[in-house]
């Protein structure tokens, strides 16, 4: 009985120094699930307001992916909508796994987060909403069709931080 209250002493004591430990720099975490596999229309928005139009921020795309994801890269289409009407697009690769299948990222489980870049450094110049969209863009080896669905595909979030 001693022994159990001097483990959750510990529990408590180690849960209370792990909340304690530096803040995040965070302004923005969202995540959109996929239901297990992301379809190629399933085109996944979010929307952050800002009013700070001096600071460097990092723009991140999280993936969390599982065994079940069939590819080594994953290709995405990213769009910025500005307040002012304007977009901004970009195409980009991403590497997914080992040349031997293992899957990167972090985790303990099967099920692997992936914190990847979209832009570094990025001013918000105008106060308003901005609107991202990501959709997935993978196609096979010689094919010019993409795929119509990427399996093993669980969430995809933005995450954005202040510099």
């Amino acid at each position: 009985m001693i022994a159990n209250k001097k483990y959750i002493g510990i529990l408590a004591c180690f849960l209370l120094f792990l909340s304690c430990g530096k803040s995040s720099d965070a302004v923005y975490d969202k995540y959109e699930t996929t239901n297990g596999e992301w379809k190629k229309e399933d085109v996944k928005a979010f929307v952050f307001e800002t009013i700070d139009t001096v600071s460097n921020h990092n723009i991140f795309l999280n993936v969390r992916a599982n065994k079940n994801y069939p590819y080594s890269n994953m290709f995405v289409i990213f769009k910025i909508y500005q307040p002012d009407s304007s977009v901004l697009t970009d195409t980009l690769q991403y590497q997914m796994a080992d040349p031997d299948g293992t899957l990167l990222g972090n985790g303990f489980s099967d099920v692997k987060e992936s914190k990847l870049w979209l832009k570094e450094n990025f001013i918000f110049s105008q106060q308003g909403d901005y609107k991202f969209t990501v959709e997935q863009a993978v196609r096979e080896l010689g094919e010019v069709e993409g795929v119509s669905s990427l399996k093993g595909i669980s969430d995809l979030g933005i995450r954005i931080e202040k510099k």
